[in-house]
């Protein structure tokens, strides 16, 4: 018999919270609680302009990089800019590349270059205008100049809208892996403008629905209920749908990133879930091939089948999200690279411990654990 995967505690799923949309502020702000170090994320439907007035009432203020990438800062860099300005701030505008090669050792050279060039002080800020490359290319080389300078992340995307400009996770990536290289560094402020979304091609809409449907899987089951129910309004965008969708998701990383900052009581680590197969699935395509959050979908379906394989799931609450998945229009169903290469590039995940790499997966729909130990013919089974 094969032996059976090891399960870490203590983890449990969150409690789940209201699905029922009702009446709300323009503009909802949930709080990261880190204590001295809390934090608002500001969510909102044409809340850019404001950006500089809030920065300001932040404590923020002086000389500030802007970093962006050009189909981005042609779209919003001058509301952002104009905004900053407005309220008293030096604006210094650095662009990089787009896409996920821009998280590169060059890149991030590039950055602290012109960080010295235009003479930035230690309680200078750098905003971040952008998806999850940008965020944490700009957070990461605001955490390393000067030991560490104010950051602040405007996610364009769906995907950095709900996940990656929530927590303070930055990192570049490396020829060996994706985020290898990076830090913890937390956000002064998260400004979301829901109104960005209404640009973003279709295609990166649906990318970044896979990190939604990943909170509600592994934390959330009355979310996930919600998001079957709500699926087609949330990708039309449905005003009230979509501020439910992002806040709930923005609540549900507070939650767990206050609880567990820097991923060492293995809470934090369940925001993973579908990753480990994910970042390999990119690194051996090149990063080229999948969006981040298409290769996550793919990597959640894995992790159902991974779960059901093991018995640790029902046959209904691995098909529920399989389903969804499908519904929302991600790749579920594209082949696997090969098998024994997949285990490889899992090897070198970054939550792997002692030798061993861990998985993220779901027990049911809204409490998710962490495993290790998975027998070697399962994983290949789920890779074929």
């Amino acid at each position: 018999m094969n032996p059976s995967p090891t399960r870490h505690e203590p983890i449990s799923g969150r409690e789940s919270m209201t699905t029922s949309i009702g009446p709300s502020a323009p503009v909802e702000t949930v709080t990261v609680a880190l204590g001295e170090r809390a934090y608002p994320i500001w969510i909102g439907e044409g809340i850019l302009p404001t950006l500089g007035e809030r920065l300001r009432a932040c404590g923020l203020y002086g000389t500030l990089a802007l970093v962006s990438v050009p189909p981005v800062f042609d779209l919003y860099g001058e509301t952002a800019r104009a905004s900053l300005a407005g309220a008293g701030f030096e604006v210094r505008t650095m662009i990089v590349p787009d896409g996920e090669a821009s998280k590169s050792v060059e890149q991030l050279s590039g950055l602290w270059d012109r960080f010295v060039e235009e003479r930035l002080e230690r309680t200078a800020p750098v905003v971040a205008l952008g998806g999850g490359v940008v965020g944490d290319l700009a957070g990461f080389a605001a955490a390393t100049f000067k030991r560490g300078i104010p950051f602040v992340q405007c996610p364009t995307t769906l995907l950095a809208q709900v996940d990656s400009s929530v927590g303070g996770k930055v990192a570049i990536d490396h020829p060996a892996g994706k985020n290898l290289i990076g830090s913890f560094h937390q956000p002064t402020a998260v400004c979301v403008d829901l109104a960005a979304l209404r640009t973003l091609p279709r295609r990166e809409l649906v990318a970044g629905l896979a990190e939604v449907i990943r909170s509600a899987a592994a934390f959330d089951a009355d979310f996930f209920l919600f998001l079957e129910t709500n699926l087609e309004r949330l990708l039309a965008l449905d005003p009230d749908v979509l501020r439910h969708a992002v806040a709930n998701c923005c609540r549900i990383k507070a939650g767990v990133v206050a609880e567990d900052e820097r991923e060492t009581g293995g809470r934090r680590s369940l925001l993973n879930l579908g990753h480990t197969f994910a970042h390999a699935l990119e690194t051996l395509t090149g990063y080229t091939r999948y969006r981040h959050g298409e290769a996550v979908g793919w990597g959640i379906a894995r992790a159902a089948r991974l779960a059901l394989k093991l018995g640790l799931c029902s046959a209904a609450d691995a098909a529920r999200q399989e389903t969804l998945l499908r519904r929302a229009g991600l790749p579920v169903d594209d082949p696997s690279p090969d098998a024994l290469a997949m285990i490889a590039a899992m090897a070198h995940d970054k939550k792997a411990a002692c030798g061993k790499v861990r998985f993220v997966l779901t027990e049911k729909i809204g409490s998710a654990n962490l495993y290790s130990d998975i027998p070697s013919e399962s994983l290949k089974g789920v890779l074929c």
